[in-house]
């Protein structure tokens, strides 16, 4: 049975619908974000070094919930009213991810995760998307949308 080793709540500032998790090293990233990202592409897309994840809000401020298990967790389908999810492959040399905003670049926040040099199957959950995109076009709604990162040890 999987076991969570680590937790972390983080908020997100989105910008133009997206954001990404990247190599907080971006000399190891080929590609720094936002560059070949496909805004309104995909849901999540695995690129070298980095997770690009579209937003259903052009500007505000979302939640995330990060989780570090030691095998694969159990599905979190009862955890949220989940409107998106996607699953990805991602290495990380450093151990540590920053998250980058589209226009703004790397933000002050960042996933730490316990081994560097390790490849990490990823899930990614998202709650709220209808009610931020909504609210985003009368404002800049904070806390409204929220995702679940979840990370374990791939043999990949």
């Amino acid at each position: 049975m999987a076991e969570l080793i680590r937790e972390q709540e983080l908020d997100v500032e989105v910008d133009f619908y997206g954001f990404a998790l990247q190599e907080v090293d971006d000399t190891l990233v080929p590609l720094a974000y936002p560059e070949g990202r496909e805004a309104g592409g995909a849901f999540l897309t695995a690129r070298e070094g980095r997770l690009d994840i579209e937003s259903a809000g052009h500007t505000h401020t979302a939640t995330m919930s990060a989780e570090v298990w030691d095998a694969e967790p159990p599905p979190a389908d009862d955890r949220g009213e989940w409107e998106a999810r996607g699953e990805a492959v991602l290495h990380c040399s450093s151990g540590e991810l920053a998250v980058w905003g589209v226009t703004a670049g790397p933000r002050e926040a960042y996933l730490r995760l316990p081994d560097k040099n390790r490849t990490w199957q990823v899930r990614v959950y998202c709650e709220g998307r209808q009610e931020v995109a909504r609210l985003a076009q009368e404002g800049v709604p904070e806390g409204i949308e929220h995702y679940l990162v979840q990370f374990w040890h791939s043999s990949v």
